[in-house]
């Protein structure tokens, strides 16, 4: 069974900044951009947290092309495709939800960070 693949927009409540991405399940992946889950990646960084477009795809691997072309274009062009399907800018979140309404299968697990490194072990042949 092949699994489809989405491209996806986000952007900010401004509408300052535009990130794409790629994905196999664009309701796991909004989610978590929605949470900051990674908090020192781009999106979390600039607060990208509304979902603005997307386009499915019967393959991942077309979703990885189409992704590739996308970033590749100038803002207008960017701005003129959102604007062709969501002229608003609204955040498309409410939708993605409807067509998948089960909530996301993995939990978002937190790994805090040491600055100092992990402890160091003792060895357990020292005399």
């Amino acid at each position: 069974m092949t699994k489809g693949g989405y491209v996806y927009m986000m952007t900010n409540k401004y509408k300052t900044t535009l990130y794409i991405g790629v994905t196999s399940n664009l309701r796991e992946r909004v989610f978590q951009h929605r949470q900051h889950f990674y908090p020192d990646s781009f999106t979390s960084k600039y607060n990208l947290t509304y979902c603005i477009y997307y386009e499915r795809f019967p393959t991942i691997m077309e979703a990885i092309s189409r992704e590739k072309e996308l970033k590749k274009w100038r803002r207008e062009k960017k701005n003129q495709l959102i604007n062709a399907t969501n002229p608003a800018w609204n955040d498309l979140w409410g939708e993605i939800q409807k067509k998948s309404p089960h909530p996301p299968h993995r939990a978002a697990i937190v790994i805090p960070k040491h600055s100092e490194g992990p402890p160091a072990k003792k060895s357990p042949l020292k005399r």
